[in-house]
């Protein structure tokens, strides 16, 4: 039998983030869709006896679970500094925070080691970061030049733009996310829309309310909307205490025109998704966009920056607004606002095309690409 090792800590935690699904929906794909012969075992930090019972109930198809002596905190140290007391073997991990080390690379002897690297805001804008999160990417993705086999990436965009970056030329692999299989319209959605106090119309956006996901620029559109019953809803866990009311008060907001709704649950997130008139996902650094693709499965007409990769994934579904002149963003992106809730025609059209746009993407995609890589290494 043939196993992979599986890095799964980034399951863990209590706030829903893009990371956690991203880990859990492709944990459970490569275990659905497992070739003959082939087996799934988990790695995790030493972590509370409730976490391990967690992930053996999301992925109750696990082989097993090597469980670390370390917490996850000395674990990453400790992987920045190469010791790494893991099985030998596949392993796959779908972050940086991997087991990277000196192996054989050149002729396969059945160790391998793949990461994931999601976006390259760390190298193309590291102020949008913590100091501490650029150093730790950077430092990761040096020990993923010298030792990983293969460097998984959602889009081509970004592989170009790491490849220019880190130099991984044919070991970087493109492998699409996909939206979770758990975000579909709850069957208590009315109670839900009531007790978020959802308004009749209003924008939703996505992301942790910090400049990588273009807040201020967002803000500043939205306070050049005429119509002050145009409402914002942000969903995602601030960075920083009191950044957002700072922010709505430089962009002389309304109070209450800017409603902050945290980290939400599947159900209540789906609920706003449902419920929302338009996304507006206005982040200039490269990422996947996964926010895109949640709307796109609700119908919701989405308005967002021109990125490279964001345009890759949303080919011509959404409406993308010109982001190189930071100076003109915000009013670009007030414009395309308004536009798209003018036209009701433009949002029927966009919900059409959204929905056919993310039933391309899929966890099962991923899964295999997954499995055929590591059986080409």
């Amino acid at each position: 039998m043939t196993t992979l090792h599986l890095i799964l800590d980034d399951m863990l935690g209590d706030v829903p983030n893009g990371t956690k699904r991203y880990a859990e929906e492709l944990a459970g794909s490569l275990l659905e869709n497992a070739p003959p012969g082939c087996l799934v075992e988990g790695i995790i930090a030493s972590s509370p006896e409730q976490d391990y019972d967690y992930i053996q109930q999301r992925l109750p198809g696990l082989s097993g679970l090597f469980k670390s002596a370390l917490v996850r905190r000395d674990l990453v140290t400790a992987w920045q500094h190469g010791f790494t007391p893991v099985p030998s073997g596949m392993i796959h991990s779908p972050t940086l925070f991997a087991p990277l080390r000196s192996h054989d690379r050149e002729h396969s002897t059945g160790n391998q080691i793949v990461v994931t690297i999601h976006e390259a805001t760390a190298w193309t804008h590291p102020d949008f970061l913590t100091s501490r999160e650029v150093s730790r990417t950077r430092t990761m993705a040096s020990r993923a030049v010298r030792y990983a086999d293969a460097v998984v990436v959602p889009t081509h965009a970004i592989a170009a733009e790491l490849d220019e970056i880190l130099g991984l030329g044919d070991r970087m692999r493109v492998v699409n996310g996909a939206v979770s299989s758990h975000l579909v319209p709850p069957p208590d959605e009315t109670e839900r829309a009531h007790a978020l106090e959802l308004p009749a119309m209003f924008l939703v956006s996505v992301g942790d309310q910090g400049p990588r996901h273009g807040l201020q620029e967002l803000l500043q559109a939205v306070s050049l909307l005429n119509d002050e019953t145009i409402g914002l809803l942000l969903v995602g866990a601030p960075r920083q205490p009191g950044e957002l009311e700072a922010a709505v008060r430089e962009a002389g907001l309304s109070e209450g025109r800017v409603r902050a709704l945290g980290a939400l649950d599947d159900d209540d997130y789906a609920t706003v998704l449902g419920r929302a008139t338009a996304m507006v996902y206005p982040t200039i650094t490269n990422g996947f966009g996964t926010p895109m693709l949640e709307a796109f499965r609700f119908g919701l007409p989405v308005v967002h920056a021109d990125t490279p990769s964001l345009m890759e994934v949303a080919a011509e579904s959404g409406v993308a607004v010109p982001s190189g002149k930071l100076e003109d963003y915000p009013a670009a992106l007030a414009d395309a606002i308004d536009r798209t809730l003018r036209d009701a025609e433009l949002r029927d059209k966009l919900s059409i095309l959204g929905r056919d746009r993310e039933a391309l993407f899929s966890w099962r995609a991923a899964a295999d690409a997954v499995w055929q890589l590591h059986a080409d290494l």
